[in-house]
């Protein structure tokens, strides 16, 4: 049961969905949460069960669905899948990792149509992108895949894991996204699950995630409505926007970047919108906050989707910001940031604590920043 007061509780609004369509992929790669390979997975949720849950999210609204894996191009029946939630009035996006993106395969996505496709690329060389996703050739294909994307008139988002090992070239990744015309970038700073958990040594610093913030905040400054940029798993983002603006004197960024036709993929509406406006489905049907928190909110082979959404007590304590605990249980920006419940679990093994890679230290008890 949820702990706090009408002033505290986040009103859920189901925004976007991430669909683990598959955990098969075809690449090695060093972060990923899925620790996924290229062979088959047992209780993977099958043609009709995937058209059941598209029902069964529809029940709750029509948030963007974003299908990812694994690859989500490994599954023989992913355009049935995509042209099944399309054609029931779903915005349709997909992760991939470009490499299987020939120009039939981008005819295909057009033709659903898919309203935008994301590419991975962490670093700008062949050499140091194919040893991270552990394939020779992936740099190469996943370019390819990208020109292919461009060629059939698909919008692009590139999208990077941030580390110590890349942070030195997201100029010239963001540079990259220019010239490829991506419309957006997204920088995922690391959540240490899966084989990612290898590269906990490689996770940014407190110092080196704000310096990274505000150095994403000057360049969206610079290149204005060129490309939008939306750091992912980093919710203190929203801190570093607010603190920034204020003394600036300027509309908050969330409110002017990139309207119109992109909506919903342009927003900037919270920090962690983990069971109050996204959450994530596995490959078997297993609900989660979002695909870094291991935690089951439940399993749609067991229940319904607008079931596990409404009364997940998962979610429930999620969406009460008076469960947060020690400094983001009195930081002054949580209605805004709310601090990444993934990375709090994987440090410490309760969701619900601080997020450990945040610099601000909150007075003893702040008020609502967030309108400040």
């Amino acid at each position: 049961m949820s702990s706090g007061t009408p002033t505290t509780i986040i009103q859920p609004k189901l925004q976007l969905v991430a669909w683990e369509v598959t955990r098969s992929c075809n690449l090695f790669c060093a972060h990923c949460r899925a620790s996924a390979h290229s062979g088959r997975y047992e209780g993977e949720l099958d043609t009709q069960d995937c058209y059941g849950v598209i029902d069964q999210i529809l029940e709750v609204g029509k948030p963007v669905l974003i299908l990812t894996g694994g690859e989500p191009l490994v599954r023989e029946d992913i355009f049935s899948i995509a042209g099944y939630a399309v054609h029931k009035g779903l915005r349709v996006v997909m992760g991939s990792n470009g490499t299987l993106i020939s120009g039939k395969i981008a005819a295909k996505m057009k033709g659903i149509p898919l309203s935008r496709v994301s590419v991975s690329l962490d670093f700008p060389t062949a050499e140091l992108q194919d040893k991270f996703r552990g394939q020779p050739g992936a740099y190469r294909a996943a370019l390819a895949g990208i020109e292919n994307l461009r060629r059939a008139d698909i919008e692009v988002q590139v999208n990077c894991t941030l580390t110590k090992l890349n942070i030195a070239f997201l100029d010239d990744l963001i540079k990259f996204a220019l010239s490829a015309g991506a419309v957006a970038f997204h920088p995922f700073f690391l959540v240490p699950t899966g084989r990612g958990k290898g590269l906990e040594s490689e996770a940014l610093s407190a110092q080196e995630y704000e310096e990274a913030l505000n150095w994403i905040y000057d360049k969206q400054l610079e290149l204005g409505d060129s490309i939008f940029f939306k750091p992912t798993d980093a919710p203190h983002y929203l801190r570093v926007m607010k603190q920034r603006q204020k003394p600036e004197g300027r509309a908050p960024l969330h409110e002017t970047s990139m309207p119109g036709r992109h909506g919903t993929m342009h927003a900037l509406t919270r920090g962690c919108l983990a069971g109050s406006g996204f959450c994530f489905i596995s490959h078997v049907g297993k609900v989660q906050g979002c695909g870094y928190l291991e935690v089951e909110a439940g399993d749609l082979k067991k229940q319904p989707f607008s079931q596990v959404w409404a009364d997940s007590p998962l979610f429930a304590k999620l969406r009460d910001l008076a469960n947060l605990k020690g400094k983001c249980g009195i930081c002054g920006y949580k209605r805004i940031c709310g601090g990444c419940r993934a990375r709090a679990f994987e440090s410490t093994g309760d969701y619900l604590e601080a997020e450990p890679y945040c610099l601000h230290q909150p007075a003893v008890k702040e008020g609502d920043l967030s309108h400040a």
